[in-house]
């Protein structure tokens, strides 16, 4: 089945970008469960990103045509189709076609302090392109959908908090029940200064500028000389530098934090930028809710194969672990309330 998939994929991207591919290769490192990608070699050598994509925003491909086409460094321009078209449609979902820039991904290391400077480079760069209108149309606003991220986060606590008798039986299960009353009463505090922020962070003035919207280590690829590429764009938002940032100053990989000192480069390579901190914790909160929230619902899953549900609860685990985004951003809300 994976081999025919591959082949219909492959048949498509000949007949929709012209490009005929001799080898298509599965990648599986990656988190996002509505994707699927390809490393895929043309009968030139010439190596490409296969992607179909059925999550995220459709614009993403849009802003790294646009912030390639303003010379920003580490954006991998989409190739486009014989009609001029980023994306073709593949049984509903996109296809798209981006050069294959870089095997090495920063999760894997070693990052350089050029490679941080660069990070940070990059990140600056991307947030001082002008904001078309185009741009202001099509990409949503970062945070916007924390209302239906909190109805997720009370969703699968009131069915941990009560659960099915014959879920616990499943190990899983019954460890995320453990799990999420250890943390029950941070949830609490977290899902309620998102709600209480929310008014405040929509009325306060900032500048909403281009955003990578998930720019973690796992979506940075390294090269020689301190080079870097920032991909997997479909999350991309407007939104206030801050909604980017707090994946430098605030951590959200628990198994990949980022030290002091990695920070002074990154802030090195992005340059002067006064940080609010309010916006930042507000940030890392609804972010957190919600990877706690569908991760939670993946190992939740008893359809899931247990390969699968074993390494989203272990993502839940890290999540609520002391360097884990729920304990940051608890923290990061918890000195706002302190400094007042």
């Amino acid at each position: 089945m994976e081999q025919d998939d591959a082949r219909q994929v492959a048949e498509q991207v000949r007949t929709g970008f012209g490009l005929r591919l001799s080898t298509m290769e599965r990648v599986t490192s990656g988190a996002d469960q509505h994707a699927r990608l390809w490393l895929a070699q043309a009968a030139d050598g010439c190596r490409y990103a296969v992607k179909l994509s059925g999550g995220g925003t459709p614009a993403g491909l849009d802003v790294t045509a646009y912030l390639a086409g303003q010379g920003v460094p580490g954006i991998a321009a989409p190739l486009r189709s014989v009609g001029g078209r980023l994306s073709i449609d593949h049984d509903g979902r996109r296809l798209s076609v981006v050069p294959w820039v870089s095997d090495q991904r920063a999760l894997d290391g070693p990052m350089t302090d050029a490679h941080w400077r660069a990070y940070g480079e990059v990140l600056a760069a991307v947030h001082a392109v002008p904001v078309t209108e185009e741009l202001s149309r099509l990409l949503p606003t970062g945070g916007a959908a924390y209302p239906s991220i909190v109805t997720a986060t009370r969703a699968v606590a009131e069915r941990l908090r009560d659960p099915d008798p014959g879920d616990l039986a499943d190990p899983l299960v019954a460890d995320l029940v453990v799990v999420w009353s250890a943390v029950a009463d941070r949830l609490r505090f977290l899902i309620r200064e998102v709600e209480r922020r929310a008014a405040e962070q929509r009325d306060r003035p900032g500048s909403h500028v281009v955003c990578h919207g998930d720019p973690h280590l796992g979506n940075l690829l390294l090269g020689a000389d301190g080079q870097v590429w920032l991909i997997d764009w479909d999350d991309a938002v407007l939104a206030p530098p801050e909604c980017d940032l707090m994946f430098v100053l605030g951590g959200v990989l628990a198994f990949a934090p980022i030290t002091p000192d990695q920070q002074r480069a990154v802030l090195a390579g992005y340059g002067t930028t006064e940080v609010d901190r309010a916006r930042l914790a507000w940030f890392l909160a609804v972010r957190a809710l919600d990877d706690l929230s569908d991760w939670t619902r993946q190992a939740l899953d008893l359809d899931a194969e247990a390969a699968d549900r074993s390494r989203a609860a272990r993502i839940v685990r890290g999540l609520v672990s002391p360097v884990g985004l729920v304990s940051l951003a608890d923290t990061a809300l918890r000195d706002l309330d302190r400094q007042r």
